[in-house]
């Protein structure tokens, strides 16, 4: 065989070595994406978007490490399982979702927002001291805001929030802040206005990680 054409049959064999690799690194460039995006999907709540309460604690935590001044916020949405009765599931969710865009916009994209069950919501912000009385009261009047239903209606909402800092608690561990912020939610229960957790509320004695006693619910909307 000519030099000329043995050169060119050698790049030909390696050139259909390299397609040949390329193939299965090809495929497992998609599984891997796949992969990710199921890793991705079970992080997340699938009717709201938000953290898991298991991801929103590792961020959470990422937060408290890296930030001096972290606000832990607990959400519950006021009267609503008796609302979600009375107007049907379909406007229940429409509120849940409503509520955790709310909850993502005002945390921002730097924030840890996590659905911790049912209508109960976490948030861990990093937030300077001196905001964090109007940055509640913003975060009221947003969660106080109107919904609009799919069908057209607009059903009228409300919810509790609780607050607790390090500085306020004494502590940076997530459990105790949650913990302190959960019981300054149920002092300020049905107030209107977010309350903020001090060290007293770290005692508090609790059952699965809410307060005990807790308050009778009534529906929580109203059609418009």
């Amino acid at each position: 065989m000519p030099p000329l054409a043995r050169v060119r049959s050698r790049i030909g064999q390696r050139a259909l070595l390299l397609t040949t690799a390329a193939v299965p690194l090809t495929g497992w460039a998609v599984h891997a994406v796949a992969l990710h995006k199921q890793l991705a999907a079970t992080r997340r709540d699938p009717l709201t978007g938000l953290l898991r309460r298991d991801s929103y604690t590792a961020q959470a935590r990422r937060l408290l490490a890296r930030h001096g001044d972290v606000a832990v916020v607990v959400v519950d949405q006021d009267h609503f399982k008796a609302g979600n009765d009375t107007m049907g599931h379909a406007a229940g969710d429409v509120v849940l979702a409503a509520t955790a865009a709310r909850l993502t916009a005002w945390a921002g994209p730097r924030g840890a927002v996590g659905r911790l069950g049912g209508d109960e919501f976490a948030v861990a912000v990093h937030l300077p001291a001196d905001r964090l009385k109007q940055r509640l009261a913003q975060l009221i009047r947003t969660l106080h805001t109107p919904v609009a239903l799919d069908d057209g209606r607009t059903v009228d909402v409300a919810a509790s929030v609780g607050a607790a800092t390090p500085a306020e608690v004494g502590s940076r561990d997530l459990s105790l802040l949650q913990r302190a912020a959960d019981a300054a939610l149920y002092d300020g229960k049905h107030s209107g206005r977010a309350a903020v957790a001090g060290p007293a509320h770290t005692t508090i004695p609790s059952v699965n990680g809410r307060r005990a006693g807790r308050p009778g619910t009534a529906v929580w909307g109203r059609a418009a």
